[in-house]
């Protein structure tokens, strides 16, 4: 039986009203989106149609999903909202402190030694405030909420920008920051811009070497890093109908990286079969009695073009098999035109390391793919050029390969197989094979491949393809390898080649585990008392920040211009700074430190303006800071992008930075530094960031006047007493204004909380 039974079943009891009220409200037939959003709004049944891309409105999510490493800051926000338990359905997945290095149980072991004060914290903060509790091994947040709590037709949040993996079983699941988060296990609504509608039109079917992987490595080179900004992919088509769950949850999951608001799909029987299969025959009975809500009218898909801002159509029968990279997700190469470009660029040719998992590719379908791949290897003595590494989506996906003998084929090739946990894929990784910062190349099933993510190496050149591609690839050592053409020299000096991929959609025997790390929380947890020690470099309570003075905002130096790309890992780090995700002012020591300086073209290398001398970037701002200096951070476009994490919002705040001036914004980022009280600003001009130098000041010398669509003026002034002055943009509407105001979102949910 499903978790939550009856709140699933009180969604599906309202649906049908009201989305059939939206359908008359809006005065056309609906997307699925549009059924879901309608359907969840925050004062009930609609009463008005929600103009796409600009319109912000109140909804309220069905349930919430933390990791680990997210969730401390998260769940310290909650604490100072004054509630005695969380409104809504809410879980913790312990997966992003488990650092990947010997193998599944001796890194387990290191990390729960290492990291047993976070744990501890998070368990008991928990059980304290009703939220269920995943222990470290149980699995990867995203694997284990396909399989326990996403739901047709449901809507939920979680601390993370992969959280629309939710959407292979027809969610609109979305990724937020910390604080998103707190508003909702408050009890109060969430708020959004209604987004845009892409549709993805798939007709033919997958076969051979192609994937469900491919499909998004396609989309990726379509709309590239930033082409799906505020806006939801909506896939359908027969090809749609023809994928399995976890193959559709793939490619929602990599839907973050073309900066979609999220990705599904509508209800079908692969759908029905995945619930079934993972003891939830109760969904997809409740489901089925609502099957027509939880899908897009079939005018809607007969015309796409109607009814979707943009559409694309794929044909799965002629897709062919991509590896994208490295250093971006969205430089897409069919897998035949890799050696040819490969050479072009001179990409490192030999392969280090192969590495299958993540919260993309971890189900059992996708290791029943590379397990066929692995087996023909052994089985034609083809010895694995490239090292092998493996990370279980959840203890039920492992427990289940074990059983099946997945994994010991595996084990044949000497990969080494992690714990069930994010591991490289979020830079927890420590290298056998340690690279310095040598150039190389490793191919993994992962979502993102931006720089030094994997290994902390900048030189590392990292490919993104299906678990199947991977494990060809990694056999043969080589990139520039086409499994669909090429031989392989096996231990006999004779030539083989491997046969197209199988798998196994669901296991046969069905799923199993022995213990899968769910702790429920105590009915009542008024009781359980949350310690936070005083002297802990891990956790630290926070101090509510200060509000704004009203006034203008003059005398700003410029912190840093970030030239390029400036994702959320160049902002704040993951890998071994993860440790610190719950102490704000040992977290902030990262602070831009990835970000490249536009005028010396190095990182964490600026310019303190008050002595002339150059210093790291936390460094110089932690100098301003205390000389009462506000800062400037300048960037390029799509600023921010990448990872839910709230940390590349709080750590510039709370080292004194106050405003973040950019061409464009990733979604989640600009929420977040409208969350704890930053000015988030873009160049009217975007031509207008050229004119930022070294030594410059800014006054914004009309944010007195602050108000919804309204301009703000900004003066620069320049080292020779040139001044140029420019108008920038901002998306600010009465209410978040209000947080600006107050400090913070949260400062103002206390303070309504108070009254």
């Amino acid at each position: 039986m499903a978790y939550d039974i009856d709140m699933i079943k009180k969604v599906y009891s309202q649906m049908a009203e009201r989305v059939n009220t939206a359908r008359e409200v809006v005065g056309k037939p609906l997307t699925l989106s549009e059924k879901i959003l309608y359907s969840h709004l925050w004062d009930g049944a609609a009463k008005e149609a929600y103009q796409r891309g600009k319109d912000y409105v109140e909804f309220a999510p069905d349930r919430i999903a933390c990791q680990d490493a997210t969730a401390q800051m998260a769940l310290l926000q909650f604490m100072q909202a004054g509630k005695k338990q969380v409104a809504v359905p809410t879980t913790v997945h312990c997966d992003h402190l488990i650092q990947a290095k010997m193998g599944a149980a001796i890194d387990l072991r290191a990390a729960n030694k290492s990291s047993s004060e976070v744990f501890d914290f998070l368990e008991s903060v928990s059980n304290k405030y009703g939220i269920g509790f995943w222990k470290p091994g149980a699995g990867i947040i995203h694997q284990v909420v396909l399989e326990n709590y996403a739901f047709p037709g449901g809507m939920m949040i979680g601390t993370d920008s992969h959280t629309v993996n939710a959407g292979g079983l027809g969610m609109v699941a979305i990724g937020v920051g910390g604080a998103d988060a707190v508003d909702v296990m408050a009890g109060m609504p969430w708020e959004l811009k209604f987004p845009k509608l892409i549709g993805v039109k798939l007709t033919g079917k997958l076969s051979g070497w192609t994937s469900s992987k491919d499909v998004i490595l396609k989309v990726a080179g379509i709309l590239t890093v930033k082409g799906g900004t505020g806006s939801i992919i909506e896939y359908f088509g027969e090809g749609a109908r023809s994928m399995s769950a976890t193959g559709k949850g793939t490619i929602c999951n990599m839907g973050a990286e073309v900066g979609a608001t999220t990705s599904t799909f509508g209800y079908d029987e692969s759908m029905s079969r995945y619930l079934k299969a993972t003891d939830r025959a109760d969904v997809a009975d409740a489901a089925n009695e609502i099957k027509e809500h939880l899908t897009g009218d079939d005018e809607v898909y007969a015309n796409p073009e109607q009814y979707f801002d943009e559409v694309i159509e794929i044909n799965l029968s002629e897709l062919k098999p991509h590896l994208n990279g490295p250093f971006t997700p969205d430089l897409a190469t069919p897998i035949s035109e890799m050696a040819a470009k490969a050479k072009e660029n001179d990409w490192p040719i030999n392969v280090d390391w192969g590495l299958i998992g993540s919260c993309t590719n971890s189900s059992y379908e996708d290791l029943t793919r590379a397990a066929s791949i692995a087996k023909q290897a052994v089985d034609k003595k083809v010895k694995a050029k490239s090292d092998f590494g493996i990370n279980p989506g959840s203890e039920q996906i492992r427990f289940t390969a074990e059983r099946d003998g997945l994994l010991k084929i595996f084990e044949d090739l000497d990969a080494t197989i992690f714990t069930n946990a994010c591991g490289p894929c979020i830079g927890q990784w420590d290298r056998s094979d340690r690279k310095g910062e040598e150039k190389n190349t490793i191919v993994h099933s992962f979502n993102r491949n931006f720089s030094k993510r994997a290994d902390g190496n900048p030189n590392t050149h990292a490919f993104v393809g299906s678990p199947e591609m991977v494990a060809a690839i990694a056999i043969s050592g080589r990139l520039d390898f086409d499994p669909t053409r090429d031989k392989l020299m096996n231990e006999d000096g004779e030539e083989v080649m491997l046969d197209e991929p199988t798998g196994i959609e669901l296991p046969s025997d069905g799923f199993d585990v022995e213990e899968d790390g769910y702790v429920p929380p105590n009915e009542d947890g008024s009781s359980v008392e949350v310690k936070v020690a005083e002297d802990s470099e891990r956790l630290q309570l926070l101090t509510p920040f200060e509000p704004w003075d009203g006034k203008n905002l003059t005398g700003a130096k410029l912190l840093i211009k970030a030239f390029g790309k400036c994702t959320t890992d160049h902002i704040s780090m993951a890998g071994p700074w993860l440790r610190y995700r719950g102490h704000l002012d040992n977290i902030s020591n990262n602070c831009l430190i990835g970000a490249v300086n536009a005028f010396n073209k190095k990182t964490n290398f600026v310019k303190n303006q008050l002595t002339g001398e150059y210093d790291g970037v936390p460094a110089v701002q932690r100098e301003y800071k205390k000389e009462g200096v506000p800062t400037v951070v300048v960037g390029d476009h799509n600023y921010g992008e990448g990872s839910s994490r709230e940390h590349a919002a709080m750590e510039p705040r709370h080292l004194g930075v106050k405003v973040v001036l950019v061409k464009s914004f990733a979604r989640i980022h600009e929420t977040n530094l409208k969350k704890q009280g930053m000015l988030g600003l873009t160049f009217a001009n975007e031509a207008d960031y050229d004119l930022i130098q070294e030594d410059d000041t800014f006054n914004f010398i009309d944010l007195e006047d602050f108000a919804p669509d309204k301009q703000i003026t900004v003066e620069i002034v320049h080292a020779d007493g040139s001044k140029d002055t420019i108008k920038t943009n901002h998306t600010y509407n009465k209410p978040q204004i209000e947080w600006y105001k107050h400090g913070s979102a949260l400062n103002l949910i206390k303070k309504q909380n108070a009254a």
